[in-house]
């Protein structure tokens, strides 16, 4: 085999990988946006129907379909805008290295503990809060709009952010990595028919953009004084502490924890040894 053939057959598989990538990614933010997935849903109708219409020699109908498909496309770029428009904008918030910033065990416990700590005193007093913890897909667009701080998290800082008389309670807080980065920042609120009408606006926007990006987004009901988590388009309703603090803890853990925390462990095993 020669060079060149080298170089172009090397060329047709990152041709096919850079696709798949594409495809990979499309598919991925789609997965949890209902208007796009009921979209494709009816795109492949209208193409298993022009098959049928091909095979059977249907005219009429193949006649129709073709006018469809010529216009179609300019059609839903005009309809479905705004949903094009989140799928682009996510895909740029993607960040391939990661997240903003890998928690060591020791952090990730810390900035647990005085999370569900804040959220415990705020369901006693039945204070509203809306917590958005940052993880792979980056939040940058929402801590532009939103008033910036920048400070360690604390259960205190969390507290005082959502009494109801502070300035900054309207809306939600953005943490990345250990830091609360800004507080007061809106979000776009899911139109999911299956959410209870019951739930208001701040967990419609809890899940909204839980939708948009892999983010964690933790709500206390003003109402009820009722915890909840949204992860991936998920609402998790009406939780106790713990299981706050579980989903946080599994959430949170770094890709390469395990190996990190089986190191630790060795670590610790050996000086016990010794």
């Amino acid at each position: 085999m020669t060079l060149a053939a080298v170089v172009e057959t090397a060329k047709k598989i990152i041709d096919i990988l850079l696709v798949w990538l594409v495809l990979y990614y499309v598919l991925k933010s789609l997965r949890k946006n209902v208007k796009m997935i009921l979209l494709f849903k009816g795109i492949i109708f209208i193409l298993a129907l022009k098959l049928a219409s091909y095979v059977f020699d249907l005219v009429t109908i193949g006649y129709l379909l073709d006018y469809v498909l010529e216009w179609g496309i300019l059609a839903i770029i005009v309809i479905f805008q705004p949903e094009i428009r989140n799928v682009l904008e996510q895909l740029g918030r993607s960040q391939l290295l990661g997240r903003h910033k890998v928690l060591t065990v020791d952090e990730r416990e810390k900035v647990v503990y005085e999370i569900v700590t804040a959220m415990e005193a705020m369901k006693k007093t039945r204070t509203g809060a809306l917590i958005i913890i940052e993880r792979d897909n980056s939040l940058n667009d929402y801590i532009e709009k939103s008033k910036k701080i920048y400070a360690d998290i604390s259960s205190e800082l969390l507290v005082t952010i959502f009494f109801p008389n502070n300035p900054l309670h309207d809306g939600g807080v953005i943490i990345q990595g250990d830091k609360i980065t800004s507080a007061r920042a809106v979000f776009p609120t899911s139109d999911n028919l299956k959410i209870s009408k019951r739930l208001g606006t701040r967990h419609r926007a809890a899940l909204g953009i839980s939708e948009l990006t892999d983010c964690i987004s933790l709500i206390v009901s003003e109402e009820t004084g009722r915890l909840s988590v949204a992860m991936g388009g998920e609402l998790h309703y009406n939780l106790s502490a713990d299981e706050v603090k579980l989903l946080l803890l599994e959430g949170l853990r770094p890709k390469q924890s395990t190996v990190i925390e089986e190191e630790e462990e060795e670590d610790v095993h050996d000086e016990e040894v010794k």
